[in-house]
């Protein structure tokens, strides 16, 4: 949807020209996590499922699944695709032997860095090219964009 678009639907008319960039740089990160999943041969859930890892660490497939907003059966059969893929292994919780989580491994990370890596460089050559006193500028506003999408992901 073009920015005029956007602009167009009720209640997004006065959206600032600096609101629309920060919505394309979301799309476009959907899409580059669309075409690097294709690339390492997963589906956008299971590729969701590693950077989820990646992430925020080793957690149970019930939290695996509520991040991801899917069911525990349909979780357990994405860790057991990614399992037999190598990408992830299920290991005992080290402070309740009873609880299994699920941790990438480090082939699984080792692939996903591969895959992503172009697109890190390309990005962190952008950064560097921008005057300290931008950057500074940059960090702020993408630190306080980050706290708002994360309040607004709990919600």
């Amino acid at each position: 949807m073009t920015d005029e678009a956007i602009r167009r639907e009720p209640g997004l008319e006065a959206l600032t020209d600096t609101t629309l960039a920060v919505r394309r740089l979301i799309s476009a990160s959907q899409d580059l996590t669309i075409r690097t999943a294709r690339h390492m041969r997963l589906n956008v859930g299971d590729m969701t499922a590693i950077l989820l890892l990646s992430e925020h660490g080793p957690m149970g497939v019930v939290e695996l699944a509520r991040r991801l907003g899917v069911s525990s059966p349909a979780t357990t059969l994405l860790v057991d695709r990614l399992e037999s893929s190598g990408h992830v292994e299920r290991v005992r919780d080290p402070d309740d032997g009873r609880r299994v989580r699920v941790t990438d491994t480090p082939a699984g990370r080792a692939s996903t860095r591969q895959a992503w890596l172009p697109a890190i460089q390309e990005i962190d050559a952008v950064c560097r090219s921008l005057p300290e006193s931008d950057q500074v500028v940059a960090r702020d506003l993408l630190d306080r964009l980050t706290a708002v999408m994360t309040r607004g992901a709990r919600s």
